[in-house]
């Protein structure tokens, strides 16, 4: 058994018995990333001198005593689109190359506060723009399960790096669907947060009203350690939350009777794998022999909800990105003609084709004369699809479905038709526009690549998916396996 295969409990058990030292961890981190690298592609910049320098303070700091972090000793991978102070942070853009932080992102503050180990910087869609990581402008992450199979994305580097045993838990950020997705991919858990649980200072911006920060793990109890830690206000961030965070590790009871379950039609339909259907049905089974119940709900704006969000986070990544202009910071074309040459030139030569086809949707649909029909249109949409998850909540306790269409497919089946690939997000794009916390754990394989069941909850109540969850792992085996690699 791998170290990281063992609880967050379990470990900290071994370093307080001096069984483990930190040191232990970060080498067995760097040993597999050695081993497994080459084929994965996960890592764009690895942190290795100071990991191993923070893994001796760490040990010194075990071996005197006294209090220690929640996450003390584990080592940690961050996507490349949350800046890391000293540490490259490109969003695996050729834009950023030479961009280098001088401040931490609040996750990373509150990681080095909880006192676990930043062992590098994980590969994604350039600038979080995709659903496979074939969009990043330096190598395509694969598939630890399968390496001609894409990850997801666009936090692809996040989940395969955990799935591959690289890291014990990874940061990615989801904006619809960019954590959950790439971890029903990859056989491992991921957590979309409520939007403004986990402040975003910090995250480049893709989609300000639709990003969020969360956790990937190989299981839900790591995922709850791993939200406790990273949760709160922070005043940095205009849309952070001022609520009270609870104990979420005291809602993994385990007990989920009585518990009410909503299924909507719509994530079931046309366009679902049978064989993800089939393992949704069976996991719904599992919860009815826990003693909770559930029966057919409708979301009846899903259908509306990709146009919908392609139109608003096109919009807003179009105003986001136009930071971008080669002056302030980035990489700088050569010899322009004068400042409006020195624009196109840098904004040509940076961005990637999907990040230039983003930015014309949204600035077509912010262009005058187009606003009222296109962007104003579809905010009122996104109205509409946060009322059909209020009124199904009134009801129930949690939604459940699939986490994505169909299993992971081969690089480079979809790459060359966006629409299609927009597609693979339709179970949850709906979630983000509402922004509702949900959660994708393994439930079942289909030809040897991992299913992802989706549980959605109530905005701020991600105690109640993860009791559900941590429920179901527990009745189940499917968290346990491991892709054969290396």
């Amino acid at each position: 058994m791998s170290l990281f295969d063992l609880r967050l409990q379990d470990v900290h058990s071994k370093l307080n018995n001096k069984e483990l030292t930190v040191s232990d961890l970060v080498n067995a981190s760097y040993r597999r990333i050695t081993e497994t690298d080459e084929t994965i592609k996960a890592f764009l910049t690895l942190n290795e001198e100071n990991a191993r320098r923070e893994a001796d303070n760490l040990d010194k700091q075990l071996q005197e005593g006294g209090e220690r972090g929640l996450l003390f000793g584990l080592p940690a991978g961050v996507k490349d689109n949350i800046v890391t102070e000293g540490l490259l942070t490109t969003c695996a853009s050729q834009f950023l190359s030479n961009y280098n932080p001088i401040y931490d992102a609040t996750t990373v503050s509150k990681l080095k506060s909880a006192q676990s180990v930043t062992i590098g910087k994980l590969n994604m869609d350039e600038f979080a723009m995709g659903g496979s990581n074939e969009n990043s402008s330096y190598y395509p992450t694969r598939n630890p399960w399968n390496p001609e199979y894409v990850p997801g994305g666009s936090s692809g580097g996040s989940a395969a790096s955990v799935a591959a045993g690289q890291v014990y838990f990874s940061l990615g950020s989801d904006t619809g669907g960019s954590i959950r997705q790439p971890a029903a991919y990859c056989g491992i858990v991921g957590l979309k947060p409520t939007y403004g649980l986990v402040s975003r200072f910090g995250l480049v911006a893709f989609a300000s009203s639709l990003d969020q920060i969360g956790p990937l793990t190989k299981n839900v109890e790591d995922s709850a350690y791993v939200l406790q830690a990273i949760a709160g206000y922070d005043e940095k961030d205009s849309t952070s939350a001022n609520v009270n965070i609870p104990d979420y590790t005291s809602a993994l009871t385990g007990d989920v009777k009585g518990l009410r379950i909503g299924v909507p039609r719509e994530y079931l339909g046309e366009g679902i794998d049978p064989q993800v259907k089939e393992a949704v049905m069976q996991a719904l089974k599992t919860f009815e022999s826990m003693g909770a119940t559930w029966e057919e709900v409708s979301l009846p704006h899903t259908e509306y909800a990709i146009a919908t969000y392609y139109l608003l986070a096109s919009s807003e990544a179009s105003s986001n990105l136009a930071r971008f202009d080669g002056v302030r910071y980035g990489v700088r074309a050569d010899n322009p003609d004068n400042l409006i040459d020195l624009y196109r030139k840098s904004r040509s030569q940076g961005f990637g084709p999907e990040v230039k086809r983003r930015i014309m949707l949204g600035t077509y649909a912010l262009s005058s004369g187009y606003y009222d029909a296109y962007y104003l249109k579809a905010q009122k949409v996104r109205t509409l699809i946060k009322q059909d998850f209020d009124n199904v909540f009134n009801q129930y306790d949690i939604i459940i479905g699939p986490t994505a269409p169909t299993t992971a497919f081969k690089i480079g089946d979809q790459v060359g038709d966006p629409l299609t690939m927009y597609l693979n997000d339709i179970c949850t794009i709906p979630v983000s526009l509402a922004g509702i916390p949900a959660i994708s754990v393994p439930c079942g394989t289909a030809d040897g690549m991992p299913i992802g069941l989706q549980i959605i909850g109530k905005a701020f109540d991600e105690s109640t998916v993860l009791r559900a969850a941590h429920a179901f792992e527990q009745q189940t085996e499917f968290h346990k396996s491991r892709p054969q690699l290396g």
